[in-house]
């Protein structure tokens, strides 16, 4: 008996850490923000090899009373993976130094790619307090908790303040940044096309990248006037101002990038549709080339299921849209009017998702 006791209270007390863990996880996040805010991960790559804990309080120019601070600062952000630590030469001896990891180099503000702009606008607090506000939400008839939270939808609040849109679009920009590392890779998608549509293009990063790579094929980016405005068209690229809900310029191929997870079914089967008609014109060798989340709970390792499951309740939370699983995205392509698709993994959290008429 007292050795089931002994194991009843020593899960109980795993239990307990389990949930502290998940209610302490936003304090791994802040501890993210402060060290962007301090420009740790460029002062690392600036000097050069690891640096020391005094060398870093020197660097920021730091009164030494913080040094305890920001050494248990470095040690959470180390655990996460966020940073290593290895042995430095100093004198005769060692001391212990912070170097960069794979995450972290990611997030050096001159790197290419560089994620700092879309971690940076992920932390502002337009997007950070509707999470606070899901529970009342969810008691609630408002469209969404960004509703709940600000008084008026992501789009229109993204419209109305200049500094929020100037961040979301680098966030952006700096998020498709990511295509180069692949878009070798990818020729074969995009060949044996004259025309591509790139759909809610934003500012045109990835039609960029897509139009250098293949200068024969002529790339146009749709999004709203707004959007779009005082952008330069160059030989094989150029910005339309339109509503993807209402027309898409005709085109033998159309692409989707981290469009359609920011909509609900019933509209995105909405611009599916429209998709459709914009190729007719190819007949069945045109082709919707999606990139996206697909979830797969059986097969994604922990931490990439980790990453989608948050995307999709920030989707949740932020506008009107989800991640899918693939059955789900099935239901809207055959709902849509397509015949078949093919998806292939290899943009890490997005698939590459291939639609046909």
């Amino acid at each position: 008996m007292a050795i089931n006791e002994g194991k009843e209270e020593a899960e109980l007390f795993q239990a307990q850490a389990h949930l502290y863990k998940h209610v302490f996880n936003f304090i791994g996040s802040m501890c993210l923000k402060s060290a962007l805010q301090l420009n740790i991960p460029d002062i690392i790559h600036s000097h050069g090899r690891p640096i020391t804990l005094p060398e870093l309080l020197s660097a920021l120019q730091m009164d030494p009373a913080k040094s305890s601070y920001v050494y248990r600062l470095m040690r959470l952000l180390v655990h996460s993976g966020l940073f290593s630590t290895t042995k430095v030469p100093i004198g005769e001896g060692e001391e212990e130094g912070y170097d960069l990891t794979p995450s972290s180099r990611l997030l050096r503000k001159d790197n290419v790619p560089s994620l700092f702009p879309f971690v940076q606008a992920m932390f502002h607090p337009a997007i950070v307090h509707p999470s606070e506000c899901l529970g009342d939400w969810l008691s609630s008839n408002e469209p969404t908790p960004f509703h709940t939270a600000h008084g008026m939808g992501f789009w229109d609040y993204l419209s109305q303040n200049e500094e929020f849109n100037r961040l979301f679009n680098q966030a952006m920009i700096s998020d498709s940044s990511m295509m180069n590392l692949v878009i070798k890779d990818c020729r074969s998608v995009f060949e044996g096309f004259n025309s591509l549509v790139d759909v809610g293009g934003g500012k045109g990063a990835v039609s960029r990248i897509i139009s250098t790579s293949l200068p024969n094929l002529q790339c146009t980016v749709l999004d709203l006037p707004h959007v779009v405005e005082n952008l330069q068209d160059s030989r094989n690229l150029k910005f339309v101002g339109g509503d993807m809900f209402q027309s898409i310029p005709t085109a033998d191929a159309i692409l989707l990038k981290l469009v359609l997870h920011a909509y609900s079914d019933e509209d995105c089967v909405k611009v599916l549709r429209k998709c459709k008609e914009a190729i007719a014109s190819k007949g069945k060798e045109g082709k919707v080339i999606i990139i996206d989340i697909v979830i797969n709970e059986k097969k994604d390792e922990h931490d990439l299921k980790d990453a989608k499951l948050f995307f999709d309740v920030l989707m949740m939370t932020v506008v009107t849209g989800r991640e899918r699983e693939e059955k789900e995205w099935e239901k809207l392509f055959l709902e849509a009017g397509f015949s078949h698709y093919k998806i292939t993994p290899i943009f890490g959290v997005r698939s590459l998702i291939e639609v046909y008429p």
